[in-house]
């Protein structure tokens, strides 16, 4: 695996912990930011094969989230 990925992968969950850590403003925000941001580039530059499984999972996630009796409209 190359090190991008490995280095958008410690930095989005170095910005998501802190981001569940903080309740100051600025760094709340910086944090999430940062997160998405290195989450969406390390998809981006994802192997096809690597990229499904992302999707995979996080339909997954979805689906565990909300209950059963929810309606999506």
């Amino acid at each position: 695996m190359p090190s991008v990925y490995l280095i958008l992968l410690t930095f989005a969950l170095g910005s998501i912990w802190v981001y569940l850590q903080t309740s100051e403003d600025i760094p709340f925000v910086l944090a999430g930011l940062t997160g998405i941001v290195c989450f969406i580039w390390g998809f981006a530059f994802a192997h096809w094969s690597l990229q499904i499984l992302i999707v995979l999972g996080l339909l997954r996630l979805y689906k565990v989230s909300i209950p059963e009796g929810t309606s999506l409209r």
